[in-house]
């Protein structure tokens, strides 16, 4: 495995690599990897002759009272982790190297409607950040095929408008979310729980299954069910911050014409925010791409 922390380095490689006739898939990450992220490099790797994955922690995704400087970063154990799965490139640039000019002066991605809603209400501006340095990623590396995982249901949704509006020719894969075995979803960030708020986190997930059985079996009072999580995760210890059912294709509201339907939902176990989605076919002639419940 070749780690680069240039562009022009990066690019260098890759065009020799391009030249032999050799298809290139992404993943972009920050670091911190677990399980989650090497199923998104298995992937890769089946879609593709190349895979490049990147670590850079963003700081133009991150809030003024986020944990940017408390983001764990584990690059030893990424570097290990990335060369067990025959990884052939890292890019792991500096922050001069993704903002030259300081993150005020950089030109900045927005996308509309997508991005609004749900994390993007409470955590404003946050999506702008996602989009600019994926949007920044992809001219630096300018994949055949990008990897994303599900987890973050909303983000993928963003990253896949933005690739359809500005014609970008790179296909968007995602990923079944990973989870441990009490059905976690997988993140960095479960690191910061403590043993009791861990044994609690699983919580989340069960509270959208029941949810997801529930529209299965014909209830349709979404706002009902909505209040009936927030009270749910209240009470067995979470603060939650949204719990949306909305169109799995728009991340609007319910229509009559819904194909698929998404169950966002974020809460802070503690000061941890965790974030969590199920799905559910309303029609399974749905033919725009069926989403695995994950």
């Amino acid at each position: 495995m070749k780690t680069y922390s240039t562009t022009s380095a990066l690019r260098a490689a890759l065009s020799a690599a391009r030249r032999a006739g050799k298809t290139v898939a992404f993943v972009p990450t920050m670091g911190n990897l677990h399980e989650g992220h090497l199923s998104l490099v298995r992937r890769a790797a089946r879609e593709a002759d190349v895979v490049v994955v990147s670590i850079f922690v963003n700081p133009l995704q991150f809030s003024a009272s986020e944990d940017l400087g408390n983001y764990p970063r584990t690059l030893a154990a990424d570097k290990e982790k990335l060369f067990a799965e025959g990884v052939q490139f890292l890019f792991q640039p500096q922050v001069e190297e993704i903002y030259p000019e300081g993150m005020e002066q950089h030109t900045k991605v927005s996308v509309p409607a997508v991005s609004e809603q749900h994390c993007g209400a409470s955590r404003p501006g946050h999506f702008t950040g996602v989009a600019t340095i994926v949007n920044k990623l992809f001219n630096m590396v300018q994949p055949d095929t990008a990897v994303f995982g599900e987890k973050d249901f909303q983000q993928l949704s963003v990253i896949r408008k933005m690739v359809k509006d500005l014609c970008m020719p790179i296909n968007i894969i995602g990923v079944a979310t990973a989870r441990a075995e009490d059905g976690l979803a997988l993140s960095s960030r479960n690191g910061y729980l403590d043993d009791s708020q861990r044994n609690t986190a699983p919580l989340l997930h069960r509270v959208l299954q029941e949810m997801r059985e529930a529209i299965a079996c014909g209830y349709d009072s979404y706002s009902d069910l909505e209040l009936y999580a927030k009270l749910a995760l209240k009470d067995g210890g979470f603060e939650p911050d949204y719990v949306n059912i909305c169109d799995a294709r728009s991340l609007e509201q319910v229509r009559p014409d819904t194909e698929e339907v998404v169950i966002l939902a974020a809460a802070k176990l503690g000061s941890t925010r965790l974030i969590d989605n199920v799905t559910l076919t309303l029609n399974p002639s749905a033919d725009w791409g069926m989403l695995a419940a994950n």
